[in-house]
């Protein structure tokens, strides 16, 4: 496995795999254990600007190529990961402290965009619309934007970045794609790996890894990129959009959430506890749209927080290449800090205690408390770990007015025995993505992804991958004569 990760610490720019020239080495760790997996040394601005270019040069060829021919690349990538998993899964477990369930589902779904990909080659579909003119034809055609900047984060680096450079290749783009410092390999040059191997010619997906420390704003300020897609914390997405914003660059920003799951006083509690445990839990909480809230109607709050805390307890936290691991590492040690900083605070601040899970090293021990007092940030803010908070209600209506009390607005879930109930009830919470009778952490190909609020900008999946990654251009043809006044 350490080959693997030495194999692919490079820059891959215009489909050659190089060193990168900066004065310094971004050292890729295991949060497990603290093994050294690769040492990468930074790509420069002037890298940034090479892969930029590159991409720029190989675009039109690739736009112009049949639409089955691009097909045929993205069925062979698929095909590559199906027979490399179990590599994969491993450099999951290693670069990032993924556990074997959680590597398991994030394949499941790169898989499925990789399909959806292959489909979107095929969708750039024209339209002729009708004219006051007299003999005025209107074709409508759906073209690349041309160079797509892709920015990846860490806790799902494999499946996120496929998402956008697999949407953006398929739909006739080229792409430069910066993963996160801490998963370049996995979030990166593996992907990198696959798509040459599956015949995707020489500049149309370049990688570059490097930091901000060292390229500034580069990245997104470069004159190329006609898109930036960016996953990631609110704060990194407002200035992207700032930046963006000042060129007329378009942005597709995924970011943080504060999601809630809501049990309603007739739910199901006990699947409202399975539900509820995975949407906090799952992937160490790092997930944007884990239930950092679980709000319990006060009649059933007795018998909920009960079961809660009981299964919360059976979670295993430990090595993630343990199969029976549920909890693995955190991704760095600043995280680790972070979180126990934010039970810290809310003990201070008067939350109750119900679990109170240890940290050691990176490794973050599931906490669970309630009371946490209202005025309390901790409750209107994303955290990116292990802990629930338990918030009771009382009615629906203070139920919506807790939910819709944050900046955020991603996810969420209700849980209900009224179907009809928790779809009224989620119409009135001002999120992108809302779930009855389920968990909050969901991704489909085919359905818009994305959140309101501080939440982000724009969506993907489906349709809207479309409207993010192509733009529209009128031409039209005048079969008779057009009068004019002079």
């Amino acid at each position: 496995m350490s080959s693997c990760f030495t194999d692919l610490a490079m820059q891959y720019i215009d489909g050659e795999w190089r060193p990168g020239t900066g004065s310094w080495d971004i050292i890729d760790f295991n949060p497990y254990d603290g093994e050294k997996l690769a040492s990468i040394t930074i790509a420069t601005i002037d890298e940034v600007d090479q892969a930029y270019r590159a991409a720029a040069r190989a675009q039109r060829a690739w736009a112009d190529t049949n639409p089955y021919a691009r097909r045929d690349i993205f069925d062979r990538a698929l095909r590559l990961v199906e027979e490399r998993e179990q590599e994969i899964t491993e450099a999951i477990t290693a670069e990032l402290g993924g556990t074997r369930l959680k590597a398991g589902f994030e394949l499941h779904l790169a898989k499925e965009f990789l399909r959806e990909a292959a489909q979107l080659t095929l969708r750039s579909e024209g339209r002729l619309l009708p004219s006051p003119v007299e003999g005025k034809e209107n074709r409508l055609y759906r073209v690349p934007v041309g160079v797509v900047g892709v920015i990846s984060p860490f806790n799902f680096p494999f499946l996120l970045s496929i998402k956008s450079v697999a949407a953006a290749l398929a739909l006739g783009n080229a792409v430069v794609l910066k993963p996160h410092q801490d998963t370049p390999v996995v979030g990166g040059t593996l992907i990198a790996k696959i798509f040459e191997d599956a015949g995707l010619p020489a500049g149309l997906l370049n990688v570059v890894l490097t930091d901000i420390a060292e390229i500034g704003d580069a990245f997104i300020e470069h004159p190329v990129p006609k898109v930036i897609s960016f996953t990631g914390s609110d704060k990194v997405g407002r200035h992207i959009a700032t930046v963006c914003a000042a060129q007329l660059k378009r942005t597709v920003l995924e970011l943080g959430g504060n999601s809630a799951l809501v049990v309603l006083d007739d739910a199901d509690v006990d699947y409202a506890v399975d539900a509820a445990v995975f949407s906090r839990y799952v992937d160490q909480g790092q997930v944007c749209m884990a239930a950092n809230r679980v709000l319990v109607d006060r009649s059933v709050a007795e018998e909920f927080t009960e079961k809660f805390v009981a299964k919360v307890r059976t979670l295993k936290t430990g090595d993630p290449s343990d199969p029976q691991t549920v909890i693995g590492p955190v991704i760095n040690s600043l995280q680790a800090h972070a979180i126990s900083a934010a039970v810290d605070q809310a003990v201070a601040e008067g939350a109750t205690v119900l679990v109170r899970g240890g940290t050691t090293d990176n490794l973050v021990e599931p906490s669970v408390l309630t009371d946490v007092p209202a005025d309390s940030s901790l409750l209107h803010k994303e955290i990116f770990g292990p802990v629930a908070l338990l918030v009771p209600f009382d009615g629906e209506d203070e139920a919506i007015r807790i939910v819709n009390d944050t900046p955020y607005g991603l996810s969420g879930a209700v849980h209900t025995a009224d179907v009809e109930r928790g779809v009224t009830f989620a119409k009135r919470v001002d999120t992108g993505m809302f779930h009855v009778n389920d968990g909050t952490i969901h991704d489909e190909p085919l359905v818009p992804f994305g959140g309101e609020k501080h939440s982000g900008i724009g969506r993907l999946n489906g349709e809207t991958t479309l409207d993010a990654f192509t733009t529209l251009k009128w031409i039209s043809v005048q079969h008779g004569r057009s009068t004019f006044p002079f």
